[in-house]
């Protein structure tokens, strides 16, 4: 019996969710699984060619409506986010920022020809998106960018400024930047042959290596009126973004830590100490229904906030909850899987190493499980501290 089983997931969803998770599933079996590991160990990710099979089957931006978009429900997006994180993060984070992000961003906030020009070639994955926000020296606290948009004579906007820790930059054709003006933060469609505009990929990490991972150096980019996002002002927009994103990882981490529970779950039945499976000493299966019962949790939780999200749309504090315990349950389950497999649990022959790397960043990016926990702070109790 597996978790889900368990758990009579299935029960909890209905056709098209069902569909979805089937799809997604098979996708990531046949494109991801059988080369993540090798993606991982070189550092490197095809990340055209995955976002062009991607786009084929419909993943990209795939909770947006029209321009080439599915338009599914909140929910069926979150059910593929979990299966994309149970091949790997980075493959999540790929789908993330190019829908949730990018896409995201043009469609809620720029003109008809932002929307005409990149959303259909983005849904198929034949241009890929960035989003520009965080910096080198400012990422909890993005009302401290230094990036500049100035107006020249009343005619086009020049930016200047440095972007980092940038998914998909050096393989992007348009970047979403953000950038302080004299009117408040604001949002450009940069496209990334724009001189003056250079993405520099990011080498020696140990989390999200089969990720694209980028600085964005922006140096004199100067860009015609119409490149400004007009549907948004100040940093509800880049935060408007940024809780899309957020509401895909609470889905994604909870299929981390499903893959790692499975993985633990075969190998207690085969390896064998003392004469006998692992599987079968108290021990072990105290850790197994432990860690079961947090992922069961984890992902009722993300099920639920699916739902509302359909329903009514989810408040910052609500994704926050969401994020704050999937991501550090899932990486709790990653460690202690790592335990059941020992010595194996370090190599990238099994997944459980690879995944735990991966959540470390994911614990941290798109907010940080110290913002989280005041943002649901500053919900309960009414009172902000974060400064």
């Amino acid at each position: 019996m597996t978790p889900d089983d368990l758990l009579e997931v299935d029960g909890l969803l209905d056709d098209e969710e069902r569909a979805v998770r089937a799809t997604v599933r098979q996708v990531v079996d046949e494109q991801v699984r059988p080369h993540v590991a090798g993606w991982y160990e070189a550092g490197e990710l095809p990340a055209r060619e995955l976002a062009r099979e991607l786009g084929r089957v419909g993943l990209l931006g795939m909770h947006l409506e029209g321009y080439g978009c599915a338009g599914t429900s909140a929910t069926a997006y979150g059910l593929a986010c979990l299966e994309l994180e149970a091949g790997d993060s980075g493959i999540r984070s790929l789908v993330s920022v190019q829908g949730s992000l990018a896409m995201y961003a043009i469609r809620a906030y720029g003109s008809e020809e932002h929307r005409t020009t990149w959303l259909p070639r983005m849904a198929t994955g034949e241009a890929i998106g960035c989003f520009g926000l965080t910096e080198p020296d400012v990422g909890s606290d993005p009302a401290g960018m230094r990036t500049r948009a100035r107006r020249e004579g009343g005619g086009d906007w020049v930016l200047d400024g440095t972007k980092m820790w940038i998914t998909n930059g050096s393989v992007a054709d348009v970047a979403v930047v953000w950038a302080q003006t004299d009117d408040g933060v604001r949002g450009f469609v940069v496209p990334t042959d724009t001189p003056g505009f250079t993405a520099n990929p990011v080498h020696h990490k140990m989390s999200l290596r089969a990720s694209v991972t980028s600085e964005l150096v922006l140096e004199g980019v100067r860009l015609p009126v119409s490149a400004e996002l007009p549907g948004v002002q100040g940093l509800k927009g880049p935060l408007g973004c940024l809780n899309e994103a957020r509401f895909g990882i609470v889905f994604g981490a909870v299929g981390a830590a499903r893959d790692c529970l499975l993985t633990a779950i075969d190998y207690a039945g085969s390896r064998v100490q003392f004469d006998r499976p692992i599987g079968g000493f108290q021990l072990t299966q105290a850790k197994l229904a432990d860690m079961t019962v947090e992922y069961a949790k984890a992902l009722l939780l993300a099920l639920h906030l699916g739902r509302v999200k359909d329903r009514q749309g989810l408040a910052p504090a609500q994704i926050s909850l969401g994020k704050l315990n999937n991501v550090r349950e899932a990486l709790e389950i990653a460690r202690t899987t790592r335990t059941i497999l020992g010595a194996n649990g370090i190599t990238l022959e099994y997944p459980v190493m690879r995944h735990a790397n991966n959540l470390e960043s994911v614990l941290t990016y798109e907010g940080t499980s110290e913002m989280h926990a005041l943002t649901i702070g500053q919900a309960l109790t009414g009172r902000q501290a974060f400064r």
